[in-house]
């Protein structure tokens, strides 16, 4: 599995980048919350990237965050009917923020205008998510328009991250309690997984 790739920016597109890691050309298909935070020019960039292995092709999905790249995986591994790129239609349509607040506020009306998403999509993404949304204090938050303090922030995010990974969130909250306060997102995965 590729997690993520640090290369130079050959070209880029509101649906991809091109990027050139030591000479070689990965073709990574993002979103355009990750397209709009890309430098201009050659430079280099890192992007946290998923990698989906179909019978016909190999396909890299990038995200300029982690938090996005959480999103997605989380729609892709928990979403019975949402693949790829109906995820990526997802991540073009809202921010991670704004799509939490529409999970706990169970809002289908948002997530149906989500151009790619029918209602019955956006009814069975509620369905399916508002139990793994809303047991930590910044995703109700989320809802209320009240916005969450930094460390709300990472605990959420790592909650998030943990469910990528198939954790139950229940276990993933736990692991991250027992953790304790951490410097950054990455270190306060990385203690929890060693509690899983």
């Amino acid at each position: 599995m590729i997690a993520f790739l640090k290369g130079t920016i050959a070209e880029a597109f509101p649906s991809r980048v091109l990027l050139d890691v030591h000479g070689v050309g990965y073709e990574v298909h993002i979103p355009l919350s990750t397209f709009e935070k890309l430098p201009i020019g050659h430079v280099e960039v890192t992007l946290q990237t998923v990698l989906v292995v179909r019978e016909d092709a190999h396909i890299l999905y990038g995200f300029f965050t982690r938090p996005e790249k959480d999103l997605f995986n989380l729609l892709v591994n928990h979403v019975s009917g949402v693949g790829p790129k109906l995820a990526l239609a997802v991540l073009n349509g809202c921010s991670s923020v704004q799509f939490r607040s529409a999970v706990v506020a169970q809002d289908v009306g948002f997530l149906s205008r989500i151009k790619g998403l029918g209602k019955k999509t956006a009814e069975r993404i509620v369905l399916e998510l508002k139990d793994k949304m809303g047991v930590t204090d910044a995703w109700p938050q989320a809802g209320t328009g009240v916005a969450a303090t930094p460390q709300q922030q990472n605990l959420s995010d790592a909650v998030l991250a943990l469910m990528s990974l198939g954790y139950k969130q229940a276990d993933a909250l736990a692991a991250i309690e027992k953790a304790g306060p951490q410097d950054s997102l990455e270190a306060l995965v990385r203690e929890a997984l060693k509690r899983l």
